[in-house]
């Protein structure tokens, strides 16, 4: 680790102390595009005031913000082919944010949503005479789905898209007040087009939602064309230089071929012809989803930053009497708030890592016409998306809370920052109806497990099921009580693997479930070598009977332990609610009555199965860390998370009788133990994300730590400060305070 001078030396002081190289952790979370990162860092911050804020946005009004992002958007397209791979997501989001910030910019929904609808969306005659128009900024776009009245219900959106054959165009209308598109990102004032979801009718039948390319602006003056009519929809919560609007159509004629035809299509005729799949539709919806969850790691990730390092810096009240104050993050109450917030980041990277892959997967087998993926990738990525928004939102709130009284000033960043997020848990799918839609796929599932049959046809389906690295887990007969703590007294300090493997409890154990499904997650791993995983090694591999290792710890044996119980919790959950519905049926209610009642047990099975599912991921990633110091302290901060978590998901399991209130203490105890070996790396932890200072924005979070100086100077900026005295102070609190003197003093004479 490189020390940098002129630095606050408490910060130094932490970033000696690390065990491990936080550049080789920062490349492995950045998936090897850390110095990448950094190319682009240094162009953008070498064209000075071209590509940087006139101020810091809270210090202009909306118009001057709005301004500002404008001129910052264009110059960054001028500048965007010399820098960066446009082609490359990671990279157009990356070099967005250097520039425009948390607010992004006009270009940000064009590039996250309107160009990925509209890949996903047109056949390739469309594609050829649209997308080059797209990537080349030619015009900019939204994603225009949300009405006033409906959001996640897409069936019940009422925009239509009525088909003509006698002109073979669609006429586009706003029936309804509710049917006003409300919401899409700079749809208010900024882009020119938009993809539209509508129903569409044709030959007097209506088919569903479908996307639509409209053109909303006139090209030259950018006013909006006859039988349009939208605008801004005025302040919110965040984000104010974002020009979310509303749209109205009225009798608005655009041609048949303006209909998106990859997947459903309408002949001149007015037949209609279906798409492979009714979900293929979604895809726009789920590619959002899958980048979305990566990106609340990053922005959790932001702001454990700020309040990691202010922790470190900040000073109050003494541990031992005389020995002076002490850094905030030295008490434990505060390692508690903020170190499974850093925790929270990793897991929900790794699994919007995932994610991302998984949706890239499914998008090739959809156009070899292979969907078998595709409800699992709609399932699981609903109830990710509301479990880490939901994780994210409370995370950046646990930070701000933890930087005391500055972390309610714009000057820490935490408010945008919370602003911002806040965001994440209405948009793109209200959060109880995404883990309603997961729980739609668990019910499913659930229905089709059976434990116990003499069926072997039955049998062997039931043991491909549990192959399924998502759901698989629900179909294993569970466990009547938890293995937590039993391996932990499988530790020694040297010898032959051959001998200590011959222990029968071992070979017992080797036979599990727990073994099978270690060697799915290291299938390239012999049986001998899944013993060393995180171990430090003492020789080099003679043969699998003549290795001699020294472990530190049983790691993944005690690992899958902790795994089993998040299993356990969420199949006992889904199940109950299975069992609950089907009550609810015999009593005489319909199934949507039994819905409705099951509502609350049902999002609480999601949730139980989607904690499942970033555990197991968590659980897979560790293998993958190549260097040594680095999967240490990972496995520190995987230890937290699923301790953390399952403390505060036990309930359940200890009523049940899984856990006992033994195990309890034990997975209380991991979970401070974990604390304590993290503190001393946390710094370097939060320094491997390598955010700069405009990235983060934050006076609290400053890389050198030069805290209070620079927020006197943040202060000092603000346009208030620019008079002694307010133009209309006189007129308001001066007259009244000296009208308030003067009767007393008449008051004084009586």
């Amino acid at each position: 680790m490189i020390i940098e001078h002129d630095v606050n030396p408490d910060l130094t002081e932490e970033r000696k102390k690390a065990t491990f190289d936080p550049f080789k952790l920062g490349n492995f979370f950045w998936q090897g595009q850390l110095q990448r990162r950094k190319e682009i860092l240094a162009y953008v911050e070498a064209q000075g005031a071209e590509l940087s804020p006139r101020m810091p946005e809270v210090f202009m009004n909306r118009m001057e913000q709005m301004e500002d992002v404008a001129r910052l958007s264009v110059a960054m397209a001028s500048h965007a082919e010399k820098v960066i791979d446009v082609f490359k997501p990671e990279e157009q989001f990356y070099f967005n944010s250097l520039i425009c910030g948390f607010n992004g910019s006009p270009f940000h929904l064009h590039l996250i949503m309107a160009v990925p609808a509209m890949i996903n969306s047109c056949d390739d005659d469309q594609a050829t005479e649209w997308l080059p128009k797209l990537l080349n900024r030619e015009v900019i776009a939204t994603y225009a789905q949300t009405e006033m009245g409906h959001g996640t219900n897409l069936r019940a959106l009422e925009t239509t898209a009525t088909y003509d054959p006698s002109t073979e165009q669609f006429i586009l209308n706003t029936p309804t007040i509710t049917a006003t598109k409300w919401w899409p990102g700079a749809l208010g004032k900024s882009v020119n087009y938009a993809v539209v979801i509508a129903q569409l009718w044709t030959n007097g039948k209506c088919y569903g939602p479908h996307p639509f390319w409209v053109q909303l602006r006139d090209l030259d003056t950018h006013k909006s064309l006859p039988g349009i009519t939208l605008g801004d929809i005025g302040p919110k919560l965040g984000t104010p230089s974002n020009d979310n609007g509303f749209l109205r159509f009225e009798n608005y004629r655009i041609p048949r071929r303006y209909m998106l035809m990859k997947h459903a299509k309408v002949l001149p005729t007015g037949e209609y012809l279906p798409p492979l799949h009714a979900k293929v539709g979604y895809t726009s919806m789920m590619y959002v989803r899958s980048m979305m969850i990566y990106g609340h790691a990053i922005y959790l990730a932001q702001a454990v930053t700020i309040a990691i390092r202010y922790s470190c810096i900040r000073r109050q009240g003494e541990i031992k009497p005389g020995a002076g104050e002490v850094k905030v993050l030295d008490y434990t109450t505060q390692q508690y708030r903020l170190l499974p917030v850093l925790a929270h980041v990793f897991a929900i990277a790794f699994t919007g890592l995932y994610i991302n892959q998984l949706y890239y997967t499914v998008i090739g087998d959809i156009n070899a016409g292979d969907v078998s993926l595709l409800a699992d990738l709609h399932s699981l990525g609903s109830g990710l998306k509301a479990l880490t928004s939901w994780q994210i939102t409370r995370g950046v709130e646990q930070c701000r809370l933890a930087c005391g009284g500055h972390g309610y000033s714009d000057a820490s960043g935490l408010p945008s920052l919370y602003t911002m997020v806040a965001g994440s848990l209405t948009y793109e799918g209200e959060n109880i109806v995404m883990l309603l839609q997961t729980a739609r796929s668990l019910m499913k599932m659930s229905a089709e497990v059976s434990y116990i049959t003499d069926n072997l046809e039955k049998i062997e389906e039931n043991e491909q099921k549990m192959k399924n690295p998502i759901s698989g887990y629900i179909f294993r007969k569970p466990s009547i009580s938890s293995r937590i703590n039993e391996n932990s007294k499988w530790s020694f300090t040297s010898g032959s693997l051959t001998e200590f493997v011959k222990d029968e409890s071992i070979q017992v154990w080797y036979h599990s479930t727990y073994l099978v499904e270690l060697r799915r997650i290291v299938p390239k791993l012999t049986f001998y070598e899944i013993f060393t995983i995180s171990y430090d090694f003492e020789s080099d591999w003679v043969g699998d009977s003549d290795c001699v290792v020294a472990p530190t710890k049983i790691f993944f044996f005690q690992v899958l332990d902790y795994l089993e119980a998040f299993e356990h919790n969420s199949r006992r959950l889904i199940l109950s609610a299975l069992d609950y519905i089907q009550q609810q049926k015999k009593l005489g209610r319909s199934a949507e009555e039994a819905w409705n009642e099951a509502g609350v047990l049902l999002c609480h099975a999601s949730k139980a199965h989607t904690q499942t599912f970033m555990v197991r991921i968590f659980i897979e990633t560790i293998p993958k860390i190549e260097d040594i110091a680095v999967r240490n302290v990972m496995e520190d901060i995987l230890w937290l998370y699923i301790s953390y978590e399952l403390v505060h998901s036990a309930v359940g399991l200890l009523e049940e009788g899984f856990l006992s209130s033994i195990q309890m203490g034990i997975i209380r105890k991991k979970m401070f133990a974990s604390l304590a070996k993290i503190r001393p790396n946390s710094v370097a932890l939060v320094d491997s994300f390598d955010f700069t200072d405009r990235e983060l924005r934050s006076v609290l979070g400053r890389k050198d730590g030069k805290v209070y100086e620079n927020l006197l100077e943040w202060a000092s900026n603000s346009p208030l400060n620019e008079h002694d005295v307010l133009p209309f102070h006189e007129k308001y609190l001066g007259s009244a305070m000296r009208e308030a003197r003067k009767k007393r003093e008449e008051m004084s004479k009586l």
